[in-house]
């Protein structure tokens, strides 16, 4: 990542984490999602199987805040931003998910929040998948 040309952040293998901070989030969403992300099996394993999270495989993580993840498109042609918390709170919140995954032995990157910031990935794959601390309030539906 590089941020006015320079370089900021960087990792080996593993997570590229755009992260935003809804309204009423607080220090248990970030709790909920380094545990999720952390722990997940979603590495491949010998067989080419998803099957391995980020601390069985010493993967690492960049974290990158994204308030745009909580546009509102529902609405004429202009998103709104009104879901998303403001951002002495969300900065806040995204500098306690990244403590949250260190102190879980995940070693992490950061970009620097609302800053301008060039993020290059090499996505294998592809495979993105979206977290959401509010699902944990949900109960599963039934297959």
């Amino acid at each position: 990542m590089r941020i006015e040309g320079r370089l900021h952040a960087e990792i080996g293998a593993g997570l590229l984490v755009l992260a935003g901070a809804a309204r009423g989030d607080d220090d248990g969403d970030a709790a909920y999602l380094a545990d999720k992300l952390a722990n997940l099996r979603i590495l491949d394993d010998a067989d080419g199987r998803m099957n391995r999270s980020v601390l069985d495989e010493g993967a690492e993580v960049l974290l990158v805040s994204q308030f745009t993840l909580l546009a509102d498109t529902r609405k004429g042609r202009r998103p709104s931003f009104m879901g998303a918390e403001a951002p002495e709170r969300a900065a806040e919140l995204l500098q306690r998910l990244a403590q949250e995954l260190a102190e879980r032995g995940v070693r992490v990157e950061t970009g620097q929040f609302q800053a301008m910031m060039d993020v290059a990935l090499v996505n294998r794959g592809p495979v993105t998948l979206v977290l959401d601390s509010r699902d944990r309030h949900t109960p599963r539906r039934q297959a």
